[in-house]
């Protein structure tokens, strides 16, 4: 045993040897450059990206800040990398944060791989990610974890070392990676720095804290991440082009969104063709949203529900973002041409419904589905920042599925900071109306709210279309699926405020396919 684990050992170190024109190959690091970890995503049956990003204490202290980078990025089929797949060299630029992105093509379908990143003498961590299987392929099961909102003062991100031992296939990130927000005391259990971001650096800055978190770097090389996003990554609230309100106003709201669009691609494992335009400044948007095919079993969507929404409606005092509102006094609220999703993704997304075939439809969006009024003596008082904000586009997409004939839907949301376990109804003004689908709303990974239990449980008497629901708790949930049901595992940490903290299962849910009847195990 001894004998053939040198024998490996003696094997990864000849491919890194034999590798062709390494770039910097002498380059002698004073601190490792890869200490904001690395990362898979956007899968498909046959292409993969990898990324990672060069610190910026390692490139100041060796000189680099203003040049470009070469870095080596290699897949195998094994841990060693004795059996070599594939290998490349891209340069790290300073116009981009050193980011790599490494899009890696012509891979065997549903398969495991290895992969690292070499600049000079350092090595990166390894990290594992896998292809999907091809469209047509007969698949018995899928596992998602599903996650959001991790401000980095709120608490620790033990939640990804639980979510490490769930051995999940895959990671759907449903918004606020990270936030604007600078330290927010006395809630703060770790320190905040670098004030209200609202420039390139500021945002880089914070995408680098959030990501020095050891537990979030080991879930990030553990599985293919698909990853959306919600307000924070930019401003708090903001709606498309409008600003939301969060931190002292800046002058031009359009140069700060570009810069945390920029940002967002800096750190996160997505394909440079969706955000080409917005980098070779021919455009200001940026397409986030898509869906991929896992065999036969699940399509899987992403949509963006902040780049092409309409400004929240009757927003008090007139000021950016969103509060809570009487509709009744809102003479916009139901106007049918207002769009959360923006026109053009709508028409996508039910085009992509049209021409789904598999047995379930899993859709990640960014936050509750189902109406909830949180006025319960008898008034009325709704979110207008999320879809309660948006009726007939959530009525659009509610005909959608309808009209497509959508099987088994599936919508996993975030930014509430809250669980919700619900039906989707054909019509949420008749409570005894058709059953479309079904929805869970995550609560967060660390992010505070100010909802009780006991609020929530008053607003969940009033509404049936929900069965469950948590506020109390932080943490993530699992989605297991094969072709005769799926079953969702809410877990939560015991305290978020404790790195060590344990976990334990919140509520388990199972939904038969064929009829969206959710039933709690």
């Amino acid at each position: 045993m001894q004998r053939r684990h040198l024998l490996k050992l003696a094997a990864a170190s000849a491919a890194l040897i034999s590798l062709p024109s390494v770039g910097w190959a002498r380059q002698v690091w004073a601190t490792n450059p890869f200490t904001l970890g690395i990362a898979s995503g956007s899968p498909t049956s046959d292409a993969i990206v990898l990324w990672t990003r060069l610190g910026l204490a390692a490139v100041d202290a060796a000189g680099l800040a203003r040049s470009p980078i070469k870095v080596t990025w290699q897949m195998a089929h094994d841990r060693a990398f004795s059996q070599l797949v594939k290998q490349g060299d891209l340069s790290a630029s300073p116009a981009l944060g050193h980011a790599v992105h490494a899009e890696v093509s012509g891979l065997q379908p549903d398969r495991e791989y290895f992969y690292r990143f070499i600049c000079g003498e350092a090595v990166s961590a390894v990290g594992r990610t896998r292809t999907f299987p091809v469209a047509d392929a007969a698949v018995n099961k899928l596992r998602i974890a599903y996650a959001s909102c991790q401000q980095w003062g709120n608490g620790y991100y033990s939640a990804y070392r639980h979510m490490l031992a769930e051995e999940v296939d895959l990671v759907m990130f449903l918004g606020d990676y990270m936030y604007e927000y600078p330290a927010s005391k006395p809630f703060d259990v770790r320190p905040t720095t670098g004030g209200w971001i609202t420039t390139l650096e500021g945002y880089r800055s914070r995408y680098a804290l959030h990501k020095s978190d050891q537990d979030l770097q080991a879930m990030h090389a553990a599985c293919p991440w698909i990853i959306t996003w919600d307000d924070h990554e930019t401003q708090n609230d903001y709606a498309a082009t409008h600003p939301g309100n969060s931190g002292t106003p800046v002058d031009d709201f359009m140069a700060r969104r570009r810069a945390a669009y920029q940002a967002f691609y800096e750190h996160m494992p997505v394909r440079r063709e969706q955000f080409a335009a917005l980098l070779g400044g021919i455009s200001q948007e940026v397409r986030v949203y898509d869906n991929l095919a896992y065999g036969r079993l699940a399509n899987i969507y992403t949509v963006d529900n902040r780049q092409h929404r309409d400004l929240q409606a009757c927003t008090r005092n007139g000021r950016p973002g969103g509060s809570r509102v009487d509709p009744r006094t809102c003479a916009i609220w139901n106007d049918p041409q207002r769009t959360l999703l923006g026109s053009t993704q709508e028409a996508w997304l039910n085009a992509a419904f049209a021409r789904s075939r598999t047995t379930w439809n899993v859709i990640g969006q960014q936050s509750v589905f189902g109406p909830r009024n949180f006025n319960t003596q008898g008034g009325q008082s709704y979110s207008n920042d999320g879809w309660d904000g948006y009726p007939a586009a959530r009525q659009r997409l509610i005909d959608s599925m309808r009209n497509t004939q959508l099987t088994n839907p599936v919508l996993l949301g975030g930014d509430v900071h809250q669980n919700w376990v619900g039906n989707i109804l054909a019509d949420y003004n008749n409570p005894n109306s058709e059953k479309v689908g079904v929805e869970f709303c995550g609560t967060s990974i660390t992010s505070l709210t100010a909802l009780t239990n006991l609020e929530q449980a008053k607003i969940i008497e009033r509404h049936p279309h929900f069965v469950f629901g948590d506020c109390e708790s932080r943490g993530y949930g699992v989605v297991d699926i094969t072709p005769t049901q799926m079953t969702t595992t809410l877990k939560a940490v015991r305290d978020a405020t404790d790195p060590r903290s344990d976990a334990h299962t919140l509520a388990r849910f199972s939904i038969p396919a064929g009829r969206a009847e959710i039933q709690k195990l």
